[in-house]
């Protein structure tokens, strides 16, 4: 009746599946073959036939599906390896014609083993093939004319890609010349070029101060960004997107644009700290006034719990300070025990009238109230206020020797460097002194040339008339010290820092300390970004370009740890749906996977190599600093989390000692980094354990997750090397 119906499949990997059993399917062949006149057969992969060949008793032809990119194999293998199963079929049943119902090979899809699946490789497989077959006298279908997108669904990634002709009808590939792995790479690469362009020529022009060498380093920097962002966003020209794979590209889009965004804002710092030929803006110490020309300078030390002996240490230091005009205000706010608090006042009475001590309780406003509090009191002579944390042993010239810079109208602020003491035989204080040490070697050089330091509240100095006409420390954050140094930028005055160390202080005593201060300067940055916001993004804004470029990208870094916190949540729940439920969750596209890779990489050689270059300290320093800055990721991203959703945040002490009653376990200051560590652990097991590992793609996941374990296990390490280090110490 249909002529055009020249042979008969009863079931189509049926066997393959378990739908039925072989007996079963025999019986619904030989029903077929009784009812028909055209020969009939069922259609399975080789290792079918060959493990049941009383099914060729029953068929008038052999079907198979002979496609070796599933049986792992390396396309230049591919043929003799199908010849190889071709002919072992017709050894295994003479006489039967064997017909291949089934053979190609994927343009796009998941790696299988040796098996990659691409453009080049369907048209070099089927253009041999073709060849062969014609020689052979082979009887076969190709697998398959059109991608099918909607079988995506039901065999996987790889499933969508069988066609000669895409999903629009369109070639993939000729029969003869040369394959195009990306017809589309040199519409591409122009995107890219024209992307970058303007950015290059921009840089180019604004640092032609810097070494040749750095130059073409960022430009290639550039290149390579603008490159990613085309790469990234062409993706839908490749690859067949469900509704679910859109509103992941439309989530990991921006996400790349961020890693990008932050990899170019350290890529500017590196380059500039490498090859610069010298500073631009570069201050040091000055030859002392003398005692007439001096300005009086008032030193405020807001102290609230701190041990009596520690005090009276900095105290000392302070009375040798080499300088005629100034005075000492110890301002004790909410310290209950008197026993903590008195000896201080005792001490500052046998000092002499230059030291006078004031004690606060209970007093509003955290430090920048007792500041406050200070400027009340203050000797109407100042001209000068000076700041100084209690633990801080100053050396005599702090004063002589810096105050000159005032001599300058502009200069609003002179800051120091924070620098620490008594670290070199515990290894938590080493650690974490170099790991401070860090930021005021490289980043504060790297924003001082435009202006834009941060000010810190120890080691320095403020001009007196300024800090009270732009309203003297803001209480309304815990971070006062900051937001003070940004608003005396924007009424325009100049910060000058000078990379001296003129006083030293004590790091923070344990894990549990030094967690607290980073997530109060976290919090508090988030404030003042909230507060501020309009200061570093309003064109009519008295902020310099320069300015605004620091104040919004300098915490870019902490805005990572945020991100890497929501995407190492996102990276467990996807996991346990890999492993649990691989039928809905699937491997993140390559494509996405490499640029995170990528970043990671970069940024950890970033800071090293400037580590090596600028902070002087030995290998074994860097790695344990940089250990310490990791483990703090997790405490900076609930800074910037809890930052931005509260208005008000609480001022914590950042104890330099301890005196505890009983000492708690190694990680009671890390539990919630050791439940992220064991899950990411679990998630690798699993993946390692899973049929996941086969692919590029689950390799280069796998690679990630560990990844996202390194700042939680760097803070287990932090945690142990503190509570060891405190036990040598007891």
């Amino acid at each position: 009746k249909h002529e055009n119906i020249t042979r008969a499949m009863v079931g189509n990997e049926t066997i393959l599946r378990g739908d039925v059993s072989v007996d079963q399917l025999i019986n619904y062949i030989d029903r077929a073959r009784a009812q028909l006149k055209i020969p009939v057969s069922t259609a399975e992969p080789f290792f079918v036939w060959e493990r049941n060949p009383q099914l060729a008793d029953h068929v008038d032809f052999i079907s198979v599906h002979l496609l070796p990119y599933w049986e792992k194999i390396p396309r230049k293998d591919a043929i003799n390896f199908t010849l190889g199963q071709y002919n072992r079929l017709r050894e295994l049943f003479p006489g039967k014609p064997v017909v291949i119902a089934e053979i190609g090979w994927p343009s796009n899809g998941d790696r299988k083993e040796y098996a990659q699946p691409s453009i080049e490789n369907e048209a070099q497989f089927l253009r041999e093939w073709f060849n062969v077959a014609e020689r052979e006298h082979i009887d076969y279908y190709v697998m398959e004319a059109i991608d099918q997108p909607w079988k995506e669904d039901i065999g996987g990634r790889a499933e969508a890609y069988w066609g000669m002709f895409n999903a629009a009808r369109e070639p993939k590939f000729s029969l003869t010349g040369k394959v195009t792995e990306d017809p589309t790479w040199p519409i591409k690469a122009i995107c890219a070029s024209l992307l970058a362009l303007l950015p290059m020529f921009w840089f180019a022009r604004h640092f032609m101060r810097f070494y040749v060498s750095g130059i073409l380093f960022f430009l290639g920097l550039i290149q390579l960004s603008a490159s990613v962002v085309v790469w990234s966003v062409s993706v839908p020209m490749a690859f067949y997107l469900s509704p679910f794979d859109w509103t992941m590209f439309l989530l990991l889009v921006p996400a790349q644009l961020a890693i990008i965004g932050v990899l170019l804002i350290n890529g500017f710092e590196f380059t500039e700290v490498l090859w610069r030929p010298r500073w631009l803006r570069h201050y040091g110490l000055l030859e002392p006034s003398p005692p007439a020309a001096q300005p009086f300078v008032s030193i405020h030390l807001a102290c609230c719990n701190e041990p009596p002996e520690m005090v009276i240490l900095t105290l000392d230091s302070l009375a040798a300070l080499d300088y005629a005009n100034y005075e000492v205000l110890v301002i004790d706010n909410n310290t209950k025990r008197e026993e903590v608090w008195k000896p201080v006042e005792e001490y500052c009475a046998r000092l002499g009238p230059r030291f006078r001590f004031f004690h606060l309780n209970p007093w509003p406003g955290f430090k920048a109230g007792a500041l406050n509090f200070g400027l009340e009191q203050i000797d109407p002579r100042a001209e000068v206020v000076a700041v100084v944390d209690a633990d801080y042993v100053v050396r005599r010239d702090w004063l002589s020797a810096l105050t000159g810079h005032f001599g300058d109208p502009k200069v609003a602020v002179v800051q120091c460097p924070q620098a620490h003491r008594e670290f070199e035989d515990n290894a938590f204080r080493r650690m974490t002194a170099w790991e401070y040490d860090g930021f005021f070697r490289i980043g504060m050089h790297h924003r001082n040339e435009r202006n834009a330091i941060i000010q810190h509240g120890t080691m320095t100095m403020v001009r007196k008339d300024l800090l009270a006409n732009t309203g003297c420390w803001s209480e309304w954050t815990i971070c006062e010290d900051a937001e003070l140094g940004l608003r005396l930028m924007h009424a325009g005055h100049e910060l000058v820092y000078v990379d001296e160390l003129m006083g030293k202080g004590l790091t923070p005593a344990d894990f549990t300390a030094y967690k607290s201060q980073r997530y109060r300067w976290a919090f508090g940055a988030m404030q003042i970004m909230k507060a501020r916001f309009g200061w570093m993004t309003r064109k009519d804004s008295p902020l310099s370009r320069g300015q605004k470029f620091h104040f919004l990208t300098g915490w870019f870094s902490w805005f990572a740890d945020a991100l890497h916190l929501v995407f190492t949540m996102m990276a467990i729940i996807w996991t346990i749906g890999m492993v649990g439920w691989p039928k809905y969750f699937t491997l993140p596209m390559e494509l996405f996977l490499i640029p995170i890779i990528g970043f990671i990489i970069s940024k950890a050689m970033f800071g090293i190599v400037l580590y090596r270059k600028r902070v002087p300290c030995s290998w074994y320093d860097t790695i344990m600093a940089s250990i310490a800055s990791m483990g703090l990721s997790h405490a900076i991203a609930r800074g910037i989390f809890l930052g931005l959703w509260k208005k008000k945040g609480e001022f914590v002490r950042t104890a330099k000692s301890r005196r505890l009653s009983s000492k708690p376990s190694a990680f009671s200051s890390v539990r919630e980094e050791l439940l992220m560590f064991i899950a990411l652990v679990g998630c690798v097991v699993g993946m390692v354990s899973s049929s996941a590992m086969q692919y590029t793609e689950g390799k280069l996941w796998i690679a990630i997750l560990a990844a996202q374990a390194i700042p939680y296990a760097s803070a287990l390490i932090g945690a142990w090397v503190a509570h060891r280090s405190n036990d040598k110490a007891d």
